[in-house]
């Protein structure tokens, strides 16, 4: 936890933030903090800066006060990225991947090869993504926290979605068969979209060059999702 995400829901008035349980746990147990300690801190969806720690007493959770919030958050990536669902295990971890590398749009679309009960996991509670979210933004000192959303059907999003998405974007559909090399540091916003570990089907990759996307490989490995993601995301756009 680089940073100290405070929510505006959890105010307490007079400049006050309350700290989740994880948050003072962490404040507690890993930074080890004092009462008058100043953090570094930042305002979710808003500007970073440095913030006063009180610590807990009996009266009141510990609260974050006398905010100096100076600086705008980190660049994000002029990427949507559409990504078939990973199994669940895995999912945690490509999200926290992806949001601390910049991502702000994000599509979880279902493929052929992905296992139905998938979409049945816990982890796609609402709750539970967004947990992850704000691990991604905590260990890149972020406070923009990404837009998501699940499609579990697949050809209404490529026919009837994607051509919106597309809109002034290049199309890179990450396919490692008949692709050419996948592009580096390219200079404008793209969609890429990232199949299952089996690959996207031969129907899948027709609609998806239909809708103007075009098919890129990383050379001869297949990877694993977790390893891909970040793989593509800092070739495409270099730091």
């Amino acid at each position: 936890m680089n940073i100290i995400l405070l929510d505006s829901k959890n105010t307490l008035g007079d400049g006050r933030y309350g700290l989740t349980e994880r948050q003072q746990t962490h404040i507690s147990k890993v930074i080890k903090a004092e009462s008058g300690d100043v953090l570094r801190v930042g305002v979710l969806n808003g500007k970073i800066g440095e913030g006063v720690y009180e610590s807990p007493s009996e009266s009141q959770p510990g609260y974050i006060h006398s905010l100096d919030l100076t600086l705008q958050p980190p660049t994000p990536l002029p990427m949507v990225l559409v990504m078939a669902l990973p199994r669940p295990n895995m999912l945690k971890r490509t999200l926290l991947n992806i949001t601390a590398m910049g991502v702000k749009d994000l599509y979880l679309i279902h493929s052929a090869k992905v296992e139905k009960s998938y979409w049945q996991s816990p982890v796609l509670q609402t709750e539970s993504i967004q947990q992850c979210l704000l691990e991604g933004l905590e260990q890149a000192k972020d406070t923009v926290i990404p837009n998501w959303s699940l499609i579990p059907r697949f050809r209404p999003f490529v026919e009837d979605q994607l051509p919106d998405i597309l809109k002034d974007k290049m199309g890179l559909l990450a396919h490692p068969y008949l692709a050419k090399r996948c592009p580096v540091d390219i200079q404008q916003p793209c969609v890429l979209a990232l199949g299952p570990e089996g690959g996207w089907n031969e129907f899948e990759v027709s609609k998806w060059h239909e809708a103007g996307m075009e098919s890129v490989h990383l050379g001869d490995r297949i990877l694993k999702v977790e390893t891909v993601v970040p793989v593509l995301l800092s070739r495409l756009y270099p730091a």
